[in-house]
């Protein structure tokens, strides 16, 4: 077997209304089509052979999301082109994003470029572009561990 991808990522919201807000801003932007729109509930869309979606939590949590803690560490959407992460940045900006660190480069693979962010419940996000096939490239490994 070989998977065709991810069907869909979903994170959880403290803030449903500041999430849906902030994603409903950044997923169109990254190409991304609305499917479900649920007030109060759910926001989820799909494209580029992704879907992802936030929902409302009914636990109602003190913390706010800690990388490194077990559960996700953080999800990164790939780019097609060098100049869409520098893009993603400035709608980022726009938006008042957390940016964690600008657009540059780093050691993980060959040509890796990447804009790391957090939404309002400080999830962290990436975007990344990689030239070529990145690490699908025959001989190609990771270079340096990840530590975003």
């Amino acid at each position: 077997m070989k998977i065709n991808g991810i069907a869909h990522i979903f994170v959880t919201a403290r803030d449903f209304e500041a999430c849906r807000n902030f994603y409903g801003q950044l997923l169109p932007f990254l190409g991304l089509t609305c499917v479900a729109d649920v007030p109060g509930s759910t926001y989820y869309c799909v494209g580029g052979r992704t879907g992802f979606g936030v929902q409302a939590t009914t636990v109602k949590a003190d913390s706010q999301f800690k990388q490194g803690m077990p559960g996700l560490h953080h999800v990164c959407f790939r780019a097609r082109e060098r100049a869409d992460v520098d893009a993603a940045h400035g709608l980022l900006i726009a938006i008042g994003a957390v940016v964690v660190h600008p657009p540059r480069e780093d050691k993980f693979a060959p040509g890796y470029y990447s804009v790391l962010f957090e939404d309002p419940d400080g999830i962290r996000l990436e975007i990344n572009h990689v030239p070529g096939r990145g690490l699908f490239e025959p001989g190609i490994r990771i270079s340096a561990p990840y530590s975003g």
